[in-house]
């Protein structure tokens, strides 16, 4: 099978959504792992709109679903757990250097981090 590939910006400001379509916020930014060149995190803002930037939070791009015919991402997740979820704001980004960092976000959604085992990057809706 062929990949089907989207390019960073088609993705940046799609709506991410729950599976009951509860809109969770927007893709603000896409973090690409320089060792392997894989995406490693999604940033999503929730609340307000593209670009606003309320509040931010890392989530592995493991935990996310394209679903390219509706032009949105899903995220399996309701919206109170992800208020509850460790965030930062636009001047105040993590730092994403450390080890405890990426655990403690890969624990958080659920996901083994990629690096510690062999899987594939993403999932396709549609």
């Amino acid at each position: 099978m062929q990949p089907r590939i989207l390019s960073a910006t088609t993705i940046i400001n799609d709506k991410v959504v729950n599976l009951r379509n509860e809109n969770l916020g927007y893709i603000d930014e896409l973090m690409i792992d320089r060792n392997s060149g894989r995406i490693a995190y999604a940033v999503l803002s929730f609340g307000g709109f593209p670009g606003t930037r309320d509040k931010l939070f890392a989530v592995p791009w493991e935990a996310l679903k394209v679903d390219s015919e509706n032009k949105q991402i899903i995220l399996d997740i309701d919206p109170e757990t992800l208020k509850a979820a460790p965030g930062f704001d636009q001047n105040n980004w993590p730092d994403m250097t450390t080890p405890e960092w990426h655990s403690s976000i890969h624990a958080y959604y659920g996901f083994e981090p990629y690096w510690e085992k062999n899987s594939v990057s993403s999932r396709q809706v549609a």
